[in-house]
């Protein structure tokens, strides 16, 4: 269908390239506006809770500044409020005299909610909300079993996504052709900065993460230097072996197509293989809230919310000690120091550290999950929660509950030196690659020639690994 006017609703899409709601927009209407909306439904709980520096918040700004400058190079604008999102959205479409709003799916339950809620307000207008598929290769219901059910276990879903996956999902969706019908708005007003939004820089000028479309290309032809080797390096938290471009993904400033297509056709890559593979998983998990939006607030698998968690205020000074890198287990307190003052862990690390709070601590994944929610620069709702129930065994092709990461032995394998130890942890930094890793196991005499004594300089163990295994086996055995 044809329309004479268009308006691009940005949110999860941070990129003028490969957008498929924009290439659709740009395709169908002859003048196309794009705006995007900092939706207080999302940000005033952060303000509300005194969380101002936010980096999240300061990236996605940082982006859209850089989208903005694109567009105006155009000829165009970017039109950008700060309000409840859904409501902008209708009363943008009314001022602009648009006859339909083209964004890409959101496969979260607010996101689904919100958009219900705008479509039925623009219907009432006689005007559309057209969404498309672009966070993801294949949605919903695209990949199922044979029987016509969705997948439960990853392997089988990887293997027919494989098996379907054709050239055409991985195209670009070209819009570079029409940039000629993007309109600058009737009234283009300043982008609103952090501070009129209640929120301040943060440290992300000290972290390796460029923001914007720019920033992620960049960060990408990095990556594309050092994928053959990703299976072996992404492994060990000292090297530099993951992708590191989650963030880009998260927020769209990069195309899911684009990395996808990449490693695709690099296939006989083993690194490119397993790049590939952590790709499926994030089309896996958004496939898994979208069948089972219960996995927010419950256990995928319904007799693990019967386990009986630790809640006593042991507990709750446990679950703070782990907040805040004290453990005594040296990886996942550095583990801990570096999402704190980052944004960031290892992927390997977001296993120890959650499966060092559910197994070892005994305490339940959703606050760990939520813990992570609000530190982490690459949070998604779907993949998070995957991630966390997979590591307390709740969740859907799960870690077996009786499989749990011993964390010193966890240390010895994938940080062997201690270097990542020793760069979040600078106390430790004396200790020798043996003895880093479990230093309360020193004797007095050397942790005093280490310049650290356990208890004093560093906190010795909360918990004895062997001793929270037993408990954590019986913990586990509910009615199944």
């Amino acid at each position: 269908m044809q329309y004479d006017h268009g308006l691009v609703w940005l949110r999860r899409d941070l990129r003028l390239t490969d957008n498929a709601a924009l290439a659709a927009a740009l395709a169908q209407c002859k003048r196309v506006y794009c705006a995007f909306i900092f939706d207080a439904a999302i940000l005033e709980p952060l303000t509300a809770a005194g969380i101002v520096a936010d980096r999240r918040v300061d990236f996605i700004h940082r982006s859209i500044t850089s989208l903005d400058a694109s567009l105006r190079r155009q000829g165009a604008a970017l039109i950008v409020r700060h309000t409840d999102a859904a409501d902008a959205v209708v009363k943008l479409a009314a001022e602009l005299g648009v006859d339909a709003v083209f964004g890409n799916a959101d496969y979260e339950p607010y996101a689904q909610q919100r958009d219900q809620r705008v479509k039925r307000a623009l219907l009432q207008q006689r005007r559309e909300l057209l969404l498309f598929k672009d966070h993801v290769i294949f949605e919903k219901n695209e990949v199922l079993t044979g029987a016509g059910r969705p997948f439960g276990v990853f392997t089988p879903y990887k293997n027919a996504w494989l098996k379907q996956l054709q050239e055409s999902d991985l195209t670009k969706r070209d819009s570079d052709k029409r940039s000629n019908r993007l309109a600058m708005p009737p009234c283009p007003l300043q982008i609103p900065s952090l501070t009129q939004m209640g929120f301040a820089l943060t440290n992300l000028d000290q972290l390796p993460l460029p923001a914007g479309e720019a920033g992620a290309q960049q960060m990408f032809e990095d990556f594309k230097s050092r994928i053959d080797d990703y299976h072996q390096a992404r492994n060990y938290p000292a090297a530099r072996g993951p992708s590191y471009l989650s963030v880009h993904l998260r927020f769209g400033t990069l195309s899911t197509r684009e990395l996808a297509r990449f490693a695709h056709e690099r296939s006989r890559s083993a690194g490119a293989q397993t790049w590939l593979s952590e790709l499926i998983w994030r089309d896996f998990y958004q496939m898994i809230l979208w069948h089972h939006p219960h996995v927010v607030e419950h256990a995928y698998r319904p007799q693990y919310d019967h386990i009986e968690w630790e809640t006593s205020a042991r507990g709750n000074r446990n679950f703070a000690a782990w907040c805040d890198g004290k453990t005594g287990y040296p990886l996942v307190d550095a583990a801990m120091v570096q999402i704190n003052t980052s944004g960031y862990m290892h992927n390997r690390l977001r296993m120890v550290t959650a499966s060092f709070l559910t197994k070892d601590l005994g305490i339940h994944w959703l606050r760990g999950e939520r813990y992570f929610a609000h530190q982490l620069n690459d949070y998604d709702l779907a993949a998070n929660n995957g991630g966390w129930q997979w590591a307390a065994s709740t969740g859907c092709d799960a870690q077996p509950y009786f499989r749990i990461f011993n964390p010193v032995t966890q240390s010895v394998r994938f940080d062997p030196n201690g270097d990542f130890i020793r760069q979040y942890l600078p106390q430790l930094a004396n200790f020798t690659a043996r003895e880093i890793h479990a230093p309360w196991l020193v004797s007095v005499k050397r942790q005093k020639e280490a310049g650290c004594v356990i208890g004093r300089d560093y906190p010795k163990p909360i918990v004895d690994h062997a001793d929270a295994r037993k408990k954590t086996l019986k913990r586990f055995k509910v009615k199944r």
